[in-house]
């Protein structure tokens, strides 16, 4: 018999949060989310937890309510993004530490059969049609003059992804990460982040001033940790810009399409 689960604490762009048992959370995917990502996310995240960074320790995937699901270590805790608009005050405390939390993750390479990224991000923009064909080329000429690397990436970290617990911060969510150049998964960080208010017609002013000061704190720190990159950082930029098309965010598209203009 199917455990009855109650209300989802939590939603996702793939899938709901449930409470489970024995200080566990499930994480129920969607009908349409295959088979072969939930496995994959579960080597990972368990790879990842083995090297030793603070993420949640990952148990076996299950059958719940016919969708297939995954089981996590709890966090008891509250979103960093949450925390940011709880307690703004604590804007230098957060960027800060989430900096050392990125620089931390590209100090590793671990044992673990994930993607390269720079193989992601060119069938990335290789798949998004509203670039124009010269801009394509162009960017895809970009990225094979950018050095690769073989450090671990998240690929979508940012302050939603980062659980605060107490005095301690969890990081969440590695289906994207790859083996690749840690300052590429600095600039997705930074589209992600700029985006998220730069794009947007109803953002206040007062948010686009925060949100900006944060990211600005937040590159000071990492780049006071790994001195030098900021020049192939600003390259990155519109190379990321013009991966982050083939997710379809219609609100974001122009804005994108801006940045991924400023290739050289």
């Amino acid at each position: 018999m199917s455990k009855k689960l109650g209300l989802p604490i939590a939603y996702g762009r793939t899938a709901e949060i449930y409470t489970w048992q024995n200080g566990q959370v499930l994480k129920l995917f969607y009908d349409w989310f295959q088979l072969d990502n939930i496995e994959y996310e579960r080597r990972i995240s368990h790879a990842v937890h083995n090297s030793g960074l603070p993420v949640p320790s990952v148990g076996e995937i299950i059958r719940e309510n016919d969708r297939n699901g995954l089981i996590y270590e709890c966090v008891d805790g509250v979103s960093m993004l949450d925390m940011l608009s709880r307690k703004p005050w604590n804007i230098f405390r957060y960027a800060r530490r989430m900096a050392e939390l990125h620089a931390e993750m590209h100090a590793r390479t671990i044992q673990a059969e994930i993607p390269k990224q720079r193989e992601k991000i060119q069938e990335k923009i290789s798949q998004v049609e509203i670039l124009p064909v010269q801009l394509q080329s162009k960017i895809l000429t970009a990225l094979e003059q950018m050095p690769d690397e073989n450090q671990l990436c998240h690929g979508d970290f940012h302050p939603g992804n980062i659980m605060v617990a107490g005095q301690d911060e969890i990081i969440i969510d590695w289906i994207d990460s790859t083996l690749g150049n840690p300052l590429a998964d600095l600039a997705r960080t930074s589209i992600i982040i700029l985006g998220s208010v730069d794009a947007g017609e109803n953002q206040s002013l007062l948010m686009r001033v925060f949100v900006h000061i944060f990211h600005r704190l937040y590159l000071r720190r990492y780049f006071s940790l790994c001195a030098g990159g900021e020049r192939e950082y600003s390259r990155w930029l519109p190379i990321i810009a013009a991966a982050r098309l083939s997710e379809n965010i219609k609100e974001l598209e122009k804005w994108l399409i801006v940045q991924a203009e400023m290739a050289s």
